[in-house]
């Protein structure tokens, strides 16, 4: 997951918990604020009451105590206004019936839902009621008791949930709108380091990332181009050893193609002189050594055939004294004389291949031999095409591929510890090429940029 995803998705599971706990301590407080309108509005009319009440009393002089409220006197605007909204109000009088009165509930709030109202209740339950006397020196004078309607005490409630719901929701999106800005905004130093990681991972090793604000950032962005320099100081030797490895291989093959057509050659010479005269010299008397002689000779005319193939695959000469296009022409039909398996070879070549640099010739040549020799050795083709074309843009190269149709698996290929794609990989990217292998129609196409600027150890080095 993206980092910047998985803060804001932190940062939205904070808000929510808030917005939960606000919302609970609301609750609390609605209940807690309706029980105290319960317990004021008993307290105020209570009082009120017991003014009337003494009143009544005296003018009357205390005759008559059961008949000195009478009902129109104390339900009465006064009364009304000290009862909370939503309260109701129960009052008796000695022996009297109750009377109740309730407060105006309009302006309170819409109904709660029926989800709402289960959860308050479950949490809460019913409100108590309050009972107050109508005068604390005579007990049996009368009671008020106040108490909330259950339904009016849940509206308040939910008005006061949506309100707050209602504000906090708009404050939590406005802050989460600019906390992911500003997170956005302070996370865009990892993309452009993470850019710069690519670029490495792709050979850029002259990519450096520049200097950032935050301290932390500077740190990796430092460690990044320390990291970058290296990279670009070792690939630079590597690039030089790898070159000078192919130079002495090159050098190691001429010399082994020239002792073995110096020494093996010339005994193998020698070996079939003397079965030759071996088998001009052998009497009638003696078939045997006739018979000897010719197998002799058929042996070293066998192994004659295997040395000049192997001097062939060895020696780079061809390349000094014919060019790299009458080499690859050779090495075409070398192919189509010694295939055994029926393979057709063929040679397309697009532009002008004569002044092709001699070592960038001879690194065509050795690629090409070795992606035909894979042709043939992975898959069954029946035809196999090698195309070579020079370009002739800015950056001159050979473009060379190998395409059969033997119906191989190209992510085997890929994938192969050989030293055959391993040594194409390693010589392309010594020359500062590109090497790809695919699927194509009906089998594998390998293809290869080489180019014939080929990059020097100096100027990798003054990269570093």
């Amino acid at each position: 997951m993206r980092l910047l995803i998985h803060l804001i998705l932190r940062l939205a599971a904070v808000v929510v918990f808030c917005l939960a706990c606000a919302v609970g301590w609301v609750l609390v407080d609605a209940h807690r604020s309706i029980e105290n309108d319960i317990a004021v509005s008993a307290d105020r009319v209570a009082h009120n009451l017991q003014n009337l009440y003494w009143r009544q009393l005296l003018w009357r002089d205390g005759v008559y105590r059961d008949a000195l409220l009478p009902l129109p006197d104390w339900e009465s605007i006064a009364t009304m206004k000290v009862i909370a909204p939503g309260i109701c109000i129960s009052f008796k009088l000695g022996a009297q019936d109750p009377h109740e009165i309730c407060s105006q509930v309009e302006g309170i709030g819409t109904t709660a839902p029926g989800w709402f109202v289960s959860l308050y209740g479950a949490l809460f339950g019913p409100h108590d009621s309050v009972t107050r006397p109508l005068t604390i020196r005579s007990r049996d004078a009368g009671t008020v008791v106040s108490r909330a309607e259950p339904a009016v005490a849940v509206r308040q409630a939910w008005r006061q949930v949506t309100v707050m719901v209602s504000v906090a929701a708009a404050m939590a999106l406005g802050i989460g709108l600019l906390a992911t800005l500003l997170i956005g905004h302070a996370l865009m130093p990892a993309r452009t380091i993470v850019r710069g990681l690519r670029r490495l991972e792709q050979g850029e090793h002259r990519h450096r990332l520049p200097a950032f604000g935050a301290t932390e950032f500077n740190h990796i962005a430092g460690a990044v181009n320390d990291l970058a320099g290296r990279l670009a100081s070792t690939t630079a030797e590597r690039l030089a050893l790898t070159k000078r490895l192919f130079q002495v291989q090159e050098e190691e093959r001429r010399a082994l193609a020239r002792d073995l057509h110096d020494e093996f050659g010339q005994c193998l010479t020698a070996t079939a002189a003397l079965a030759a005269s071996i088998e001009a010299g052998a009497t009638p008397e003696r078939p045997d050594l006739v018979d000897d002689a010719r197998a002799i000779a058929r042996i070293t005319a066998q192994m004659m055939a295997t040395l000049r193939g192997a001097l062939a695959r060895l020696r780079s000469q061809d390349l000094e004294d014919l060019g790299l296009q009458a080499s690859l022409v050779q090495l075409v039909a070398r192919w189509n004389s010694g295939t055994a398996n029926g393979a057709v070879f063929h040679l397309d070549v697009a532009g002008d291949l004569a002044d092709v640099p001699a070592e960038a010739a001879v690194n065509v040549y050795r690629i090409a031999q070795e992606c035909l020799t894979n042709a043939a050795r992975h898959g069954k083709p029946r035809h196999v095409h090698l195309r070579v074309a020079r370009t002739t843009d800015v950056d001159e190269a050979v473009a060379l591929s190998v395409e059969d149709d033997g119906g191989g698996d190209a992510a085997r290929i890929n994938a192969a510890s050989g030293h055959g794609i391993l040594g194409i990989r390693e010589r392309i990217a010594a020359l500062g090429g590109s090497l790809s292998i695919a699927a194509a129609a009906r089998g594998v196409r390998v293809a290869a940029i080489i180019p014939l600027i080929l990059p020097q150890p100096r100027a990798a080095a003054a990269v570093a």
